[in-house]
């Protein structure tokens, strides 16, 4: 069985927990010996992850370089992707040292006109209380948004129409490759009118990225894992409830917060 595993950032990064390299393994190497489980039952693994937390870090880093430019998020996501990819790889391999791995940036092709482009949604970085998110988006130039009961900046996050490396992974795949891509929705690009790419600013949804690459490679499964332990109706109110099984028909109706969870059941269905 081919199975896509989407690792959430804020799950290879606890909600709240300092943003440390040694707190990123961590979680990995915890979330590396779950995967490790599922290969050893004899499933074909594509691993994919989020970087919300990473890029929104590696973000303030570049604007606090002196003298410098700020690197652009596509460039920035690139950079994550790598990151994250790499502490996978090593912390997956050393558990099975018998596999091969391979690490692939991948680019994402997606519609230059896209709504998403002039209404942020997608949550990137640290997390903020309300007063310290306004008084930096004041100071920035950022758009912010709620994210459960604490707030974050938001950037552009497109619709993901093509994974363009989808054919090499696939490649990689059949010849028994445990293939770790897509880092944080993968890097978002549009096609120019002489058909030449560039990178965009923006940040994709990993699970819908994550989605569309199941569909492309014709996955059995695509698991999606995050930092919560249910989808959740009226999430973050005394009326809570989560669903624990559900059908597309009857989850299709309801309504999800954008960026977080409504992307997500969007993936699913």
């Amino acid at each position: 069985m081919l199975i896509i595993v989407a690792l959430g950032g804020n799950a290879l990064l606890r909600r709240g927990e300092p943003m440390t390299a040694g707190n990123q393994r961590s979680n990995i190497k915890r979330a590396a010996s779950e995967l490790a489980a599922l290969v050893g039952e004899g499933h074909s693994v594509v691993i994919t992850h989020g970087n919300g937390p990473q890029v929104g870090l590696l973000a303030l880093q570049a604007a606090a370089n002196p003298g410098g430019g700020a690197f652009p998020l596509d460039v920035l996501g690139a950079e994550s992707a790598g990151m994250i990819g790499y502490v996978i790889e090593q912390e997956l391999g050393n558990l099975l040292k018998e596999r091969l791995f391979a690490t692939l940036l991948t680019q994402v092709k997606v519609d230059p006109h896209d709504p998403a482009f002039a209404r942020p949604t997608k949550p990137i970085g640290p997390v903020y209380d309300k007063a310290t998110a306004t008084r930096l988006a004041a100071q920035r130039g950022w758009q912010i948004a709620p994210d459960g009961d604490k707030w974050r900046r938001v950037v552009p996050s497109p619709k993901p129409l093509e994974i363009l490396e989808a054919s090499v992974i696939s490649f990689l795949v059949e010849r028994g490759v445990i293939v770790i891509c897509t880092g944080g929705g993968g890097v978002p690009v549009i096609a120019r009118d002489d058909g030449s790419l560039c990178g965009v600013e923006a940040v994709i949804d990993k699970d819908l990225a994550s989605s569309l690459l199941a569909r492309q490679l014709k996955a059995d499964m695509l698991l999606m894992l995050t930092d919560v332990d249910a989808v959740y109706v009226n999430y973050g109110t005394a009326t809570a409830r989560a669903l624990r099984r559900v059908s597309p028909t009857e989850i299709s109706g309801r309504d999800f917060p954008a960026g977080s969870m409504g992307p997500k059941v969007s993936a699913a269905i």
